[in-house]
């Protein structure tokens, strides 16, 4: 979410979609907060590792917890999330990231891991990762096992859309920026984040789905659009016949998203299409007025099963938006709840966001 470096934003109103009254059978929930909700995963002044980078030791929880993704193995919910330490200043975007992982079995309680999972390293991503760090992550599972990790590398000039694999959720293989390889890196030095793989519930567990031979994935900021892989570590975006970038989803005048939207955890292709979960930004004064100006709320999209360009129908309404004081103060003073972690556990459904760029939240919705 951080990082934005888009020029003056251009108020779109193409791929706006229907109005919809925002109790659309089609859409995934109602999610419901728990009873006295508080954070579930909160900065930590305690926790420390040798930071590969600085040639220090750093506490690298210290000032920011927040992003989540969330994969379930071996009948554990896995929350992978953003981590910052303090550094004397609290400026969006400068402190550097890594990812920490917490784990539970009940999806009450977490046990959060004393050393980051994911981060910056002397390896072949040094270039795209140093010094701002691994930002942003979703993850999916593939039907043989493997783990994919979509995340930004921030190297403090461009934010880069990258892919990482595992097969144990600790040891990860980079494979570097997603559009690295496309016609000569065209997009390589482009703003890309966000990478929202589709997938479909099979057995219980989410896994990335083909449609027409080939993966896809929404993505981007301020608009969100689409690309698709034959093997989910080197993507094609979808260009029209000019060879220009084609969005699926733009920001709306007169709405909740008006100043931008932003794709969130992996999609899911139900029976009704592909609901596509975003984040989206308010301006208030070609907005919402009861919103303040930057805040991060949440808004459903549904897209056709068999073209995943194709929208079909658009929330009104934010399904999900700050309330708590924990979604209202932080570093993002404006207040998120940006959603970016999807799994589905014990028959019920498990919704991770970021709050105020500073905690953790989540939000159920019973089967």
């Amino acid at each position: 979410m951080k990082n934005i470096v888009f020029p003056i934003l251009l108020l779109a109103l193409a791929c706006s979609g229907p109005d919809i009254d925002q109790k659309k059978t089609w859409m995934l929930g109602p999610f419901e907060r728990a009873e006295d909700q508080a954070a579930i995963i909160e900065p930590s002044e305690t926790t420390s590792f040798d930071d590969p980078m600085s040639g220090k030791v750093v506490n690298w929880e210290s000032m920011a917890t927040f992003n989540p993704a969330a994969i379930v193995k071996d009948d554990k919910i896995h929350v992978f999330y953003r981590a910052e330490e303090k550094l004397g200043e609290k400026e969006i975007g400068g402190h550097t990231s890594r990812l920490g992982l917490a784990v539970s079995s009940d999806g009450i309680n977490y046990v959060t891991e004393p050393k980051p999972v994911f981060y910056p390293q002397e390896d072949k991503q040094k270039y795209y990762e140093w010094t701002g760090g691994t930002e942003d992550p979703r993850i999916v599972e593939t039907e043989d096992g493997i783990y994919v990790l979509t995340y930004t590398q921030w190297n403090r000039e461009y934010p880069r859309l990258a892919v990482a694999t595992s097969n144990d959720l600790q040891n990860w293989e980079k494979h570097g920026p997603v559009f690295k390889n496309w016609k000569a890196g065209k997009y390589l030095n482009m703003e890309t984040k966000s990478g929202a793989i589709i997938t479909k519930e099979i057995d219980g567990r989410l896994i990335a789905t083909k449609i027409d031979g080939k993966y896809w994935m929404y993505y981007g900021v301020p608009h969100i659009w689409l690309a698709s892989s034959e093997d989910l570590m080197n993507w094609e975006p979808l260009e029209n016949h000019e060879g220009e970038l084609v969005p699926v989803l733009s920001p709306r005048a007169g709405y909740f998203d008006s100043w931008l939207v932003e794709a969130g955890p992996p999609a899911v292709l139900t029976e009704d299409g592909i609901v596509v979960l975003y984040n989206a930004g308010n301006s208030q004064s070609i907005g919402v007025q009861n919103l303040a100006n930057r805040i991060y709320t949440g808004g459903q999209a549904l897209y056709d099963s068999k073209e995943p360009w194709k929208i079909l129908d658009r929330t009104s309404e934010p399904f999900i938006k700050p309330e708590k004081d924990f979604e209202k103060s932080g570093q993002y003073v404006d207040g998120t709840t940006f959603v970016e972690g999807l799994v589905l556990f014990q028959n019920t459904w498990y919704l991770y966001y970021g709050t105020a760029d500073s905690k953790v939240g989540v939000v159920t919705w019973k089967k």
